[in-house]
């Protein structure tokens, strides 16, 4: 039973860093000290037909989930590699606001890009304007064009950030 109470703390350690200096992991007092809220949809900036949410706070944790790298109804052509991380991660920023977060206080990225060996390096070029010092942890996937799901999309971003 001390193990398991040990453990259950340990737990929750690597939390207390991204809620602040404090051990807590709360973000206030509910019923038992449940972290709250569990479970909150924030209202998207820009309406999709997919059927999930966009947008999700739990505690001080931001979950946002892909955003492609052009929509046709917001503009008529899909671009290159630049244009599209740039329009992405201005969705994102958007996004982030309306939830009361910034692009300062991501924690992860994660990219599905099209042809990485080709698009990396134009995608990096913008894609570091958007972030301070220091830069979220980042991961990619590559895939060719016939998996994205709709054609002329070359990117699709999602992040995870937390709130003050």
């Amino acid at each position: 039973m001390k193990r398991r109470n040990v453990l259950k703390n340990l737990a929750a350690v690597p939390l207390a860093g991204v809620a602040g200096h404090e051990m807590s992991v709360f973000d206030k007092p509910g019923k038992g000290g449940e972290w709250l809220p569990k479970k909150e949809q924030i209202a998207p900036v820009y309406k999709g037909s997919a059927p999930v949410s966009l947008c999700i706070r739990s505690g001080h944790l931001v979950f946002l989930s892909g955003i492609g790298g052009w929509y046709e109804h917001r503009r008529a052509e899909p671009g290159d590699i630049k244009v599209q991380i740039a329009s992405a991660l201005t969705d994102m920023k958007n996004q982030l606001e309306q939830a009361g977060t910034s692009m300062a206080n991501v924690l992860k990225v994660h990219m599905t890009v099209v042809d990485p060996n080709n698009n990396i390096g134009p995608l990096n070029e913008v894609y570091q304007t958007f972030f301070p010092d220091p830069k979220p942890a980042r991961s990619y996937t590559g895939c060719t064009a016939d998996l994205m799901g709709r054609d002329g999309i070359l990117v699709q971003i999602d992040c995870v950030a937390y709130i003050d």
